[in-house]
């Protein structure tokens, strides 16, 4: 028997806890059965000393690995579209954001690759559509804005990746995935507050043809609101499996028992094996995990005939209405014991995931006096020219603008509320475009609830006072009324 089993065995049975040096390696060795991880490394370190190593391991924030060295993305920027690997501060370390900051200074970057850290080169790039066509060319998804989701972690600034509808991320030709009836396990990190209805963002194991023809093809953490297939207590949202024709959040086809779970920072957890599987989950900031189900396959879903593709921010046929916002994850050989889940889930908090200081994420939500709904961008897009509107305020970072020392109103990282076409006259409409140095993107809010353009001296405007989700917001002679009158909420 292995020694660090053999130790871990017989302190588990008396309660105790020991650090144990074996060669090179320092080790924690807890009261939970099977778990030893090496101290100050990564979630792909403990995984392994449990017997579940990763074989899939992607993250724009940190190293996964203790040891790991290696490009965590690439970005590639619209100027001259060259492309930069964005790697680590130090060995096991946090992103160089600041190397993506000079990259990208002055113009739009995307992410073209989510690296793999495992070594299997089960990386990520541009989906290409599927059963559902993406909105780029040939039917492919867009790529994500690479700055739209800044935070810090560690105290360091760090990047996600920010998928709106239509974007997403695919591999069908992976190398050492679950397939067929295969056990296996996978946690993500994401935005609790940036979520849809739409189907279906996703991270996991998929189909290899991008097309929904079977029953039990996909094995996928499924993240939002959505509540056609499946959904439990309150408005959500929820972390469920897609095994594809069908979300799950229990042994029940739609509603079972779940409460939903919207910490700022999630960490979701689901795990499968033979006519078995689990969903767990929790703060990503701090705390443990709770278990939200662990229980039998659905109906149908025995044996499971996983295909071993992976995606992320869609759908395992390519639907790509859904929105959401990654951070790190990983995919496992073997199915995790919750001792190793509950080892991996302090070494995440103790990453130390936080809102960026002085970006949208730590913006503030401008509130309608009349409607009592927030400035919104439409699925969280980052399309130069859409136009704002109003709907139910939710908190996500479609909602957070920014006030700078220029006087423009910032959010999703580098969009700014903008006067369509320099516009001054009744009716131009108030949209995101990239911020620039231009009057008509400075913006005054004034002590009685307006906000003013400096270059139109119009007023922020509800349309025809409308105060329903969907409101378009425009520009109109200042009048007094509640259409015209905000506030901010943090």
């Amino acid at each position: 028997m292995n020694v660090k089993r053999r130790l871990s065995r017989l302190l588990a049975a008396t309660g105790t806890m020991l650090v144990l040096a074996v060669g090179a390696s320092i080790y924690v060795v807890s009261d939970a059965p099977g778990v030893a991880r090496a101290a100050g490394t990564g979630p792909c370190d403990i995984y392994a000393s449990g017997g579940t190593p990763c074989v899939a391991a992607h993250s724009t924030t940190r190293a996964l690995y203790g040891a790991y060295n290696g490009p965590l993305y690439q970005v590639r920027r619209s100027s001259d579209n060259t492309t930069r690997d964005i790697g680590v501060l130090s060995e096991g370390g946090y992103a160089d954001a600041a190397t993506q900051d000079t990259f990208c200074t002055n113009t739009n970057c995307v992410i073209t690759i989510i690296y793999d850290q495992s070594g299997r080169n089960n990386r990520l790039t541009q989906a290409l559509g599927g059963g559902v066509p993406g909105p780029g060319p040939g039917g492919s998804d867009n790529l994500a804005d690479a700055k739209a989701a800044p935070i810090t972690i560690g105290g360091q600034k760090a990047y996600g990746v920010y998928i709106p509808p239509g974007t997403g991320y695919r591999n069908n030709n992976t190398n050492g995935i679950a397939t067929g009836d295969q056990p296996e396990g996978m946690y993500a990190v994401l935005d609790g507050t940036h979520y849809n209805n739409g189907c279906c963002f996703d991270y996991g194991n998929a189909q290899t043809n991008a097309m929904a023809d079977d029953i039990g093809i996909m094995e996928t953490i499924y993240f939002g609101n959505n509540k056609v297939w499946g959904y439990g207590d309150g408005n959500g949202p929820w972390i469920m499996m897609d095994m594809e024709w069908g979300l799950f959040s229990g042994v029940n086809p739609r509603y079972n028992p779940m409460p939903p779970i919207n910490h700022r920072f999630v960490t979701a957890i689901v795990k499968g094996e033979p006519n078995h599987w689990a969903i767990r989950g929790g703060n990503a900031q701090a705390g443990g995990l709770t278990t939200y189900f662990d229980g039998r396959r659905p109906n149908g879903y025995h044996p499971m005939k996983k295909e071993g593709a992976i995606l992320l921010g869609i759908g395992g046929d390519n639907s790509n209405t859904a929105r959401g916002t990654f951070y790190e994850g990983v995919m496992t050989s073997g199915y995790p014991t919750a001792a190793t889940e509950d080892a991996v889930q302090a070494n995440i908090a103790a990453a130390g995931y936080a809102p960026a200081i002085g970006n949208p994420t730590q913006g503030v939500q401008l509130v309608g006096g009349q409607s009592n709904r927030c400035v919104d961008v439409p699925n969280g897009t980052t399309t130069n020219g859409t136009q704002v509107q109003l709907w139910d305020c939710v908190g996500n970072t479609a909602q957070r603008w920014t006030h700078t020392a220029g006087k423009q109103l910032q959010v999703l990282g580098n969009k700014c509320l903008d006067a369509s076409g320099q516009g001054t006259t009744n009716g131009t409409q108030a949209i995101i475009w990239d911020c620039h140095s231009g009057t008509n993107q400075q913006w005054n809010i004034n002590s009685n609830g307006t906000i003013t353009g400096v270059q139109s001296g119009l007023c922020l405007d509800a349309s025809g006072a409308g105060t329903a989700n969907g409101t378009k917001l425009l520009l109109w002679a200042c009048n007094g009324q509640q259409n015209q009158r905000w506030s901010t909420r943090s």
